[in-house]
């Protein structure tokens, strides 16, 4: 089997509110969430809305860099 050139690859998706604001109870952007994606469907940076338990309401959270 080829590793490299599988269509899915894991992404990582962290709160973006909380990067902006710094939310006291924690670390910046600490609510993350771990998911996979079709990388030749979706070429271009995930965003999916999930619920942040540190903002307490639904946000998005945008992909970022492993």
């Amino acid at each position: 089997m080829a590793k490299g050139k599988d269509a899915r690859i894991t992404v990582i998706l962290e709160c973006t509110n909380c990067i902006r604001n710094g939310v006291k109870k924690g670390p910046p952007g600490i609510s993350r969430y771990i998911t996979e994606k079709n990388r030749h469907n979706t070429p271009n940076r995930l965003e999916l809305i999930k619920f942040c338990p540190y903002c307490y309401k639904h946000m998005i959270h945008g992909e970022i860099k492993k």
